[in-house]
């Protein structure tokens, strides 16, 4: 039985072309994550009804252009992970690479469920190497859960040093924290730097992704945990 030609959903906005290269095989999963996002995540509350007609641009391309900066195969997790951004854009971005999205929120952990649900069903043999976890990144239960990854990415969670104090019981030395951040946190990256390393971070720099998306192309602030 053939699948509709688009799986968006109604009221979805309409797939732009770049999203076959960005997304390849898996653009139909992509399609149903947006539909998903314009439909049910707006009843949610967690998405603004005003953005469904950017979802691609400013939210699923935009966190897909993250791919270019995780190295592969790696174990990754989407901490603060919400609606799925960037994790779900990236992990159908990058199908070589283990996701756990790590999530507090009842009704945000109950969408993803869903959501990875139908994707882990329309993937076909084998599904998605992909979980949820709910709670906070900095819980010992949540570490238990996650183990020790390669990269954790985060979108808008809270101001870097914050977010590297809750990240840092799941990095091992080497891992990557990859966060997108707004224009205001690129400006005082400097001024942050000397508190970053202090809590151990290295190699602390800003990165343009996506550059070849458009408007979905964007900047992420890339840094290493050491060895200690």
């Amino acid at each position: 039985m053939s699948e509709p030609a688009s799986l968006a959903g109604d009221g979805a906005p309409p797939t732009p072309a770049v999203a076959e290269r960005v997304f390849g095989p898996a653009l139909h999963l992509a399609e149903r994550y947006v539909g998903h996002l314009a439909a049910d995540g707006v009843v949610r509350g967690l998405i603004g009804p005003r953005e469904v007609p950017r979802l691609w641009e400013r939210h699923v391309l935009n966190s897909a252009a993250v791919a270019e900066a995780v190295p592969q195969r790696a174990r990754v997790v989407d901490v603060g992970s919400g609606a799925g951004l960037p994790g779900i854009p990236l992990g159908l971005a990058r199908p070589d690479v283990v996701l756990t999205l790590v999530e507090p929120m009842a009704r945000r952990v109950e969408f993803l469920d869903q959501t990875l649900g139908e994707l882990n069903t329309l993937a076909g043999p084998g599904g998605l190497p992909w979980r949820v976890v709910r709670g906070r990144a900095e819980e010992r239960s949540v570490v238990t859960a996650v183990g020790v990854v390669d990269v954790v990415t985060a979108r808008a969670v809270a101001p870097l040093p914050r977010l590297v104090g809750w990240c840092r019981g799941l990095m091992r030395p080497g891992a990557q924290l990859i966060a997108l951040v707004g224009a205001r946190a690129l400006e005082e990256l400097p001024r942050m730097r000397p508190e970053l390393e202090a809590a151990g971070m290295r190699d602390i720099h800003p990165r343009a992704v996506g550059a070849d998306l458009g408007g979905a192309a964007t900047t992420v602030v890339v840094m290493t945990r050491g060895a200690r």
